[in-house]
């Protein structure tokens, strides 16, 4: 429990020509995979209105909401098709976040025990069932950046503290940049984590230093890397085409001396007491270096400045550095829809990072926006077929398997406590600062020395390999409408509209290979699936007709090295 915390359907998709067309997509969207189960009484593609700028054609459709989401949906399918990129873009800023402290405290006051079991269940539910897709991506792509973890022994008991840090990503996430940097730098969480939470002020007679740990990786690893960057993001070089360093040891020792004075909210003494990890760190001036201060680029904060007053100084330094915008790009460009983004395409989306178009700096809904809608990612799989894509975090797979088909249980929880035995991967569970993976590590074989990097590779070992086909073979076959050993905890899919295909193996295979691989499959694929389908069968396996072949089909895309990739 928390310690002392102070506060608290998948269904066939029509074809949208005709505005007329509305009142009957409000239906479409209640009988389909994936769907959610409460159809609103309008639609917010019937509010916004017949779009202009429409998908290509439905895998288009399919290859954004591959990237904006956890996982295509038909409703999703239906709506963008008839109202645009835009228009979907603009209903995912208005949609409320999906939270989980609240849902913890709840399950709390009801009188159960809070563990990091049900902090999982909840970024499922999230995952899975939130209206705010693009938001929840955006969340989980900022945990890999601003890592905390609950396998830190100051963190694992702290289950609504870890859930308020997620959310305060979630929140964050269509926001300012310069904002987060501020909520992430006061968090008890990342206090406890990165230990500048009770970092005092240098005493030399008692032998005291400031705590670097947080200075360091808030340079390093959240905003603005270890060696200068060009606007597109390659490294800038100095004279002798050497790269060059962006900051000092000195450059962290006096950083440090800014993360000085803070501890826990509310705190009767500043070295022990209540721990309170929800609301923001509270500053102590007693225990703060007040003395001038020089930070990287030659910034001096004065002396005499508060605690607030200087973590919000050297914020703003480090927020106005030329780096920010393509080390972020960069970044969010890997979680969301490439590897390896080409420089133009860094420098595109870090040009909107350092102006929207209306003077704001770090406006991650813009940056968002122009990750998804820049021509790399909307035509990146044609026009450059040897570079263009990522393969798929397992995490974000198995929640696009459950998105896609609607996956419920009677509980109505998520119950999968420990992904990472698995997957090789948990939400806020990365073994250290530096996330799961390297941003540029580059898998043995054909990638490595070629430039191109494959970060997802570095989890995916033969032993994840197997256990990830393992985990899938469970949550398919065991998880079918009626399977006779099914529980309450059992996640069921909703695979109406396929049985209805399943008579059709050509037609079977085309729609999940729309909805699980974006209509990315190759020839030699789709033939050898079509033909084992055409092998099954109606009425194999003691299932109702058809479901053998529904079941194989997903299970082969979902653990096919083309069903793994996103391209």
């Amino acid at each position: 429990m928390e310690e002392s915390v102070v506060e608290s359907g998948s269904g066939g998709m029509p074809t949208v020509k005709e505005l007329g067309w509305a009142a009957g997509l409000a239906v479409a969207a209640g009988c389909s995979a994936g769907g959610e189960d409460d159809v609103p009484e309008a639609a917010w593609w019937i509010q916004a209105g017949p779009g202009t700028d429409l998908p290509a054609d439905e895998m288009d459709a399919a290859r954004f909401l591959e990237a904006a989401t956890f996982g295509v949906t038909a409703d999703d399918m239906t709506g963008l098709q008839y109202a645009g990129f835009n228009a979907y873009l603009d209903h995912q800023r208005r949609v409320a976040p999906s939270l989980q402290r609240p849902a913890l405290e709840a399950r709390e006051a009801a009188g159960e025990s809070i563990y990091q079991n049900q902090r999982q269940e909840l970024w499922w539910r999230n995952a899975v069932r939130g209206e705010d897709q693009l938001r929840q991506r955006m969340a989980f792509a900022l945990s890999e950046i601003f890592v905390v973890s609950d396998r830190s022994g100051a963190l694992q008991n702290f289950a609504i503290g870890l859930a308020e840090y997620y959310d305060v990503l979630t929140r964050g996430a269509l926001g300012s940049f310069r904002d987060l940097m501020s909520a992430v730098a006061r968090s008890p969480i990342m206090g406890n984590y990165l230990s500048h939470l009770r970092n005092q002020k240098g005493d030399p007679v008692n032998h005291i230093r400031p705590d670097e740990n947080f200075a360091r990786e808030l340079m390093q690893l959240f905003c603005i890397g270890l060696i200068e960057l060009e606007p597109d993001g390659t490294p800038r070089l100095d004279g002798d085409g050497a790269e060059i360093p962006t900051y000092s040891q000195t450059d962290i020792e006096e950083l440090s001396r800014v993360m000085t004075g803070w501890t826990y909210a509310g705190s009767a003494n500043f070295k022990w007491g209540a721990r309170d990890m929800i609301r923001p760190m509270e500053a102590w001036p007693d225990f703060h270096d007040d003395q001038a201060k020089t930070l990287l680029g030659g910034a001096v904060l004065p002396a005499g400045l508060t605690p607030e007053e200087d973590l919000e100084a050297a914020l703003d330094v480090l927020f106005q550095h030329a780096n920010v915008g393509p080390f972020i790009a960069f970044r969010l460009i890997q979680r969301i829809v490439t590897s390896t983004p080409a420089a133009g395409y860094v420098q595109r989306v870090a040009a909107v990072f350092a102006d929207d178009g209306t003077g704001q700096r770090g406006n991650l809904e813009a940056v968002v926006r122009a990750i998804l809608l820049d021509d790399e990612a909307r035509t990146g799989h044609l026009t450059s077929p040897t570079t263009f894509g990522k393969l798929r975090e397992p995490l974000v797979r198995m929640a696009g398997i459950w998105r896609t088909f609607g996956g419920a249980a009677a509980s109505g929880h998520f119950r999968y406590w420990n992904p990472q035995n698995d997957f090789g991967q948990a939400a806020l569970r990365s073994g250290s600062v530096f996330n799961f993976f390297y941003p540029t590590f580059e898998p043995p074989g054909l990638l490595q020395g070629a430039g191109l990097f494959g970060p997802e590779f570095q989890i995916t070992t033969h032993t994840v390999i197997t256990l990830t086909a393992n985990e899938y073979y469970d949550r398919i076959y065991r998880a079918y409408p009626g399977f006779g050993n099914a529980n309450e905890h059992t996640v069921t899919l909703r695979l109406d509209a396929e049985l209805a295909l399943a008579d059709d193996p050509e037609a079977l295979v085309d729609h999940l290979g729309l909805y699980l691989m974006a209509g990315q499959m190759s020839d030699d694929m789709r033939t050898a699936l079509v033909a084992h389908v055409s092998a099954v069968a109606m009425d194999a396996g003691n299932k109702p007709d058809g479901m053998q072949r529904v079941l194989d089909t997903i299970y082969l895309i979902v653990t096919s090295p083309e069903g793994a990739l996103q391209l």
